[in-house]
């Protein structure tokens, strides 16, 4: 067949319009691209990355982190002066946020995990921007992070699912020495996805410390979306809670097929990629073949990587098609091939040529007589950025092009066919290596060491051979402490290159690269070929669908908006505003606009200052309300990264656990103590308000106030701590009534008081004693009175009686409409990381420094003239390997990444 090259379009070209362009239903190639270009420029996309310094953590440690926030080619953000970073439970209810100012792209900080706030189990840490708000939250950096409990629990368990006509669940609990935990009571039940108990039961461990647990209780249950908690009582009347997630208890396999190009043509031979999950989620390997209507065998198939593998085939006509499947653990199954296009067009691309992309088109004959002569157009771009464009009349069956290589940057790149009319008749998504990350070298004074000696780490950053001035963080871990999957690392490179631009989890996502493994090239492109690429739409583009912008970059820092009214809620127009924040002693005054609105911008304040706003200054001030909006606030979602939840975490970060606990005993020695009878003291409840007296006598959800000690205010925190319950346009509704157009909302209650939503700006977590909520009034009449649907009541904690307070504390107690005191919701305080320095010649007893993350800095900026710079720090008393990674970027958006490893004797 003769082989015809494309006409070529690169996007810095000039583009000459065919006359078949004139016709009403077609669109030019150079506006596709003029209307792309003109799409990201107005709605670019930022990026979080967020480096760690490990993997895993157990409870009592501290996550450091540095934010590295992006924007087109991987530059630092000029967009966004603010990042947030959250993390939330295994029940998608946040713990904390955390809010850091942006400088230069990038922003660090840490979280406390406390032993008695982080239960063990795996929980969910987000990054991103207020303007990434106005897009999918899968856009956001979304990691799993597990944290082991060693101080309050001190108990390992593990389960083990097993199938001998009904599935059962064994749970083993044993001593830290490994000794079985015989005779002890565990009461066990199962939800299901919504949190419904579905099943319950009790056991007693046997002489092993094991348990069986019948699943087939839960038969009408979605395993897969299930959950097993079991309650291990211990002595003084404690008990070790476990939650284990349980989709591996179910006997699921599958298979999906997916065509290069989206779908299979008659008579054309097609690339079909193929990726194998267990009920995990995870891939899992297979073998079989592929035959047709007539048993003929025609393919082999036999999956490479995580379950995914390609073969090829040709389909023939009157021919069907399906899969002989055997999975690894002998069970067997067929599926049928995805649906034939009796007529149709495909595009293929071949991504192994060192030095070119090489494209091929092939139409069948159907379709080439039926469409020969039309203009069809092949674009590759990546975020937005059009690198390639190229029209072609179909004068022959077959069109093949190559396109060098070094026209596109590293990373998913986006082939997409389209007719002339616009619409998409193909995509194919590659990944291209053009080796050009940032050089960086780490380099010890010494290749060994000894327990507290000094380290001198020499760093350097090169783009190719010229010095690169960078700003990077690095992380030096005990490796002995904290053993992991390097396949499975989240890293720079493989969030924003690889994981960011793609649908769907990436299984051991850093596999791809790490140069010792040969075949990843070969297993990146079959990666290609299962994911679907999520940011542009050309349809979108093409018809001017534009995403909704409801939240503006915040470029003007932190800023406190609101409203000043009178009593009789009418807007004051002109009024004057002074705003104090006491604790940085500034103060600023400012005017409300003709609808008696006012912004007060570029504050800089800790997270949960104290701010004051007065209204005093203006005329009949006694009768003025002062109203703040609230702060900015992402609800909690799904954790989607869950498939890489670890179920027995006692096994799986033994080496880790084991040294928290060293450390927990090392520093908390007891001490005898006397204790006294103290009587029994009244806990505050909302029955001591009459207002709420009638209330049920049980309320259907209830929160002590050790749940909200990290709360900057209730305001963020209290919509994702409560179960459905959801916040929309500043009142808080049940999410079943969410959709009804006539809703009410829920009436808050603040000590007795009714208060609405925003008021909870005011309150700061931890002055919380409780909080419950009400689905009923019970005989109070108070939705009738509200026209609510719903009590929340809030209990502050009080004073201790006998207490004295102030004069000015008492004149501080009565409300004052003209002057509004609350808990902003500012900057979290970045906390430096501790690095012990140690003499020489006074060494001292040794065995008693058991960090496993030996050292962190997120400042290492390297110089501009030599690319260069050094940081020192003394090791821990661990021996073995220690780890430093460092990570980061320059201000070209230039990556890196290196890993530099030495012994401690």
């Amino acid at each position: 067949m003769n082989l015809k090259k494309f006409t070529l379009f690169l996007f810095s070209c000039l583009f000459s319009v065919s006359t078949v362009f004139a016709q009403r239903d077609t669109i030019g190639i150079k506006t596709i691209v003029t209307k792309t270009s003109q799409y990201i420029n107005a709605f670019p996309f930022e990026k979080v990355y967020l480096h760690l310094d490990k993997p895993y953590y157990t409870a009592g440690d501290t996550i450091w982190f540095k934010a590295y926030v992006t924007i087109d080619k991987h530059q630092p953000t000029v967009l966004s002066n603010i990042v947030y970073v959250d993390i939330a439970n295994d029940k998608d209810s946040i713990i904390k946020v955390l809010k850091m100012p942006v400088v230069n792209g990038t922003a660090h900080g840490n979280i406390f995990l406390p032993a008695e706030t982080y239960r063990q189990g795996n929980y969910h840490l987000r990054g991103y921007t207020q303007y990434m708000r106005n897009y999918d939250p899968d856009y956001y950096f979304n990691k799993n992070i597990t944290i082991g409990n060693s101080i309050i629990e001190g108990i390992n368990t593990g389960i083990t699912f097993k199938n001998t006509g009904k599935p059962i669940a064994v749970i083993a609990y044993k001593e830290t020495g490994g000794a079985g935990l015989a005779n002890r009571r565990v009461n066990w039940s199962i939800a299901n996805a919504n949190g419904d108990e579905v099943a319950k039961g009790k056991a007693t461990t046997d002489a092993n410390g094991n348990i069986t647990v019948p699943l087939s209780e839960a038969a009408n249950t979605n395993l897969q979306k299930a959950t097993l908690i079991a309650n291990l009582e211990t002595p003084g009347k404690k008990e070790k809670l476990d939650r284990f997630p349980l989709q591996g208890a179910a006997e699921q396999h599958d298979v999906q097929f997916f065509p290069e190009g989206g779908e299979l043509t008659l008579g054309v031979e097609s690339k079909i990629a193929f990726k194998a999950i267990n009920a995990n989620g995870l891939g899992t390997n297979i073998k079989g073949v592929v035959i047709d209507n007539t048993g003929t065998t025609v393919a082999q198939l036999q999956s490479q990587h995580a379950g995914m593998g390609v073969f090829t085939l040709t389909p023939q006509d009157g021919k069907t098609y399906k899969a002989n499947i055997t999975f690894s653990d002998g069970s067997t199954a067929s599926y049928d091939m995805p649906r034939i296009k009796p007529s149709g067009i495909s595009l293929a691309v071949n991504n192994f040529d060192p030095n070119n992309v090489n494209i091929k088109l092939t139409a069948n004959q159907a379709y080439f007589a039926a469409n020969q002569g039309k203009m069809y157009y092949v674009l590759a771009q990546n975020g937005g950025a059009v690198y390639f464009a190229a029209q072609t009349a179909l004068t022959q069956e077959t069109f093949t092009s190559s396109i060098p290589r070094d026209k596109f940057p590293t990373g998913v790149i986006q082939f997409s066919l389209m007719s002339e009319r616009g619409v998409i008749l193909a995509e194919r998504v590659i990944f291209v290596q053009r080796n050009d990350a940032l050089n960086i070298a780490l380099n010890s004074d010494k290749k060994t060491y000894g327990a507290r000696q000094k380290v001198h780490l020499q760093v350097a950053a090169k783009k190719g051979a010229a010095p690169v001035a960078g700003d990077f963080s690095i992380s030096v871990i005990d490796e002995s402490k904290v053993p992991y999957d390097e396949d499975n690392e989240t890293t720079i490179l493989s969030n924003l290159l690889l994981t960011s631009e793609l649908k769907g989890n990436v299984e051991k996502p850093n596999y791809y690269f790490l140069t010792k493994n040969a075949n990843a090239a070969a297993d990146l492109d079959v990666l290609m070929l299962t994911q679907g690429y999520r940011r542009i739409s050309y349809r979108n583009v093409i018809l001017n669908k534009v995403p909704q912008i409801v939240l503006q970059p915040e470029q003007n820092g932190l800023e406190i908006t609101g409203m000043l009214r009178n009593n009789t809620g009418m807007p004051i127009s002109r009024g004057n505003l002074r705003l104090q924040i006491p604790s940085k002693r500034f103060f600023t005054e400012t005017m409300t606009d003709m609808e008696g609105n006012f912004k007060v911008s570029k504050l800089d304040f800790a997270d949960s200052a104290e701010i004051v706003l007065n209204a005093r200054g203006n005329v009949n001030s006694r009768n003025l309300v002062i109203s703040v909006n609230g702060d900015p606030y992402q609800p909690a979602t799904k954790n989607i990264y869950n498939l890489d939840e670890i179920m027995n975490i006692d096994s799986a970060f033994k080496p880790l656990l084991v040294n928290s606990k060293r450390q927990y005993d090392n520093t908390h020695t007891l001490k005898e103590v006397t204790i006294k009878a103290k009587p029994m003291v009244k806990k505050p409840s909302y029955k001591d308000y009459s207002m709420l007296s009638g209330l049920p006598a049980m309320s259907d959800q209830s929160l002590t106030g050790e749940r909200f000690q990290d709360c900057p205010n209730l305001y963020v925190c209290l919509p994702a701590n409560l179960l459905g319950v959801t916040a929309e346009d500043n009142n808080l509704y049940f999410s079943k009534n969410i959709s009804n157009s006539n809703k009410l909302p829920i009436q808050v209650f603040v000590d007795g008081k009714v208060v609405d939503y925003g008021y909870l700006n005011s309150i700061a977590g931890r002055d919380v004693e409780v909080i419950d909520v009400f689905k009923s009034d019970g005989v109070s009449s108070i939705n009738r009175t509200y026209q609510s649907d719903g009590i929340i009541s809030i209990i502050t904690k009080k004073k201790p009686k006998g207490e004295r307070i102030t004069l000015q504390q008492l004149q501080d107690m009565i409300p004052k409409g003209n002057v509004l005191t609350y808990n902003g919701f500012g900057y979290a305080v970045a906390k430096e990381f501790y690095s012990p320095k140690y003499d020489a010649l006074k060494q001292g007893a040794f065995g008693g420094d058991l960090r496993s993350t030996i050292y962190w800095s997120p400042k290492v900026r390297t110089d501009k003239v030599t690319g260069t710079t050094s940081v020192d720090f003394f090791n821990a008393d661990g021996r073995g390997t220690y780890r430093a990674t460092i990570e980061g970027f320059d201000a070209d958006g230039n990556l890196g990444r290196y890993i530099y490893r030495y012994t401690v004797k």
